[in-house]
């Protein structure tokens, strides 16, 4: 296949670069230890310092595969799909959760909101990055906002984000993950005082799983 086929089967949303997929408990944010099938894809220009999985920045460096498949390989473990990366609004995901769909799943996606939203999704778990900042569409349409804490100035951020979501969004704050000894006590005072925001943990470092 050429370079210009892949383009073109990439822009399509026929091809996806998937790092990864597996089956595994969301580890995180308001479906924590739900069972759920992850896909990865890879590619992201965000560039959060912190991201711990910088192996996903590259979409290069990971194999294109055929979107139907993947999501005929996914609804055969789990009706409630993750679509995360990277950052996987990078690329048409039409082709991807519209099979999903027909297979009758539920699509969540992990995502900056830093492009426009395409393809069919029920649950948005938008997590802002000051390197790259949401489009504005997606305010709108986030179901959770996830803000990651790793200075004292990312709680004036989260405030600042939190005031552009609908007000049926859920407020999470979650420490990243290298600062959570000296995060956590300020995430629990925090929320003390603003009730209306929740912790977050990764629960799944705990539990040693994917």
């Amino acid at each position: 296949m050429t370079k210009q086929e892949q383009d073109l089967l990439l822009k399509q949303g026929k091809m996806l670069p998937v790092m990864e997929h597996f089956y595994t408990i969301q580890g995180e944010g308001f479906h924590t230890g739900k069972a759920a099938y992850f896909i990865r894809l890879g590619g992201c220009d965000v560039g959060c310092h912190w991201c711990d999985v910088k192996e996903s920045w590259d979409p290069d460096l990971h194999p294109l595969l055929d979107a139907e498949e993947v999501a005929k390989t996914a609804a055969q473990h789990c009706k409630t799909i993750v679509l995360t990366g990277g950052e996987p609004l990078m690329w048409n995901l039409e082709v991807l959760t519209s099979r999903l769909k027909e297979l009758g799943c539920t699509i969540h996606i992990e995502t900056s909101g830093a492009y426009p939203v395409s393809g069919h999704l029920d649950w948005i778990t938008l997590s802002p990055k000051k390197t790259g900042l949401p489009k504005a569409e997606i305010y709108a349409l986030a179901s959770e906002l996830k803000i990651i804490v790793f200075n004292h100035h990312d709680f004036t951020f989260a405030e600042e984000q939190a005031a552009k979501v609908n007000g049926n969004c859920v407020l999470y704050l979650q420490s990243e993950w290298s600062k959570r000894s000296t995060m956590y006590p300020k995430i629990t005072d925090y929320i003390l005082q603003h009730p209306e925001w929740h912790a977050s943990v990764q629960t799944h470092k705990y539990l040693n799983i994917p």
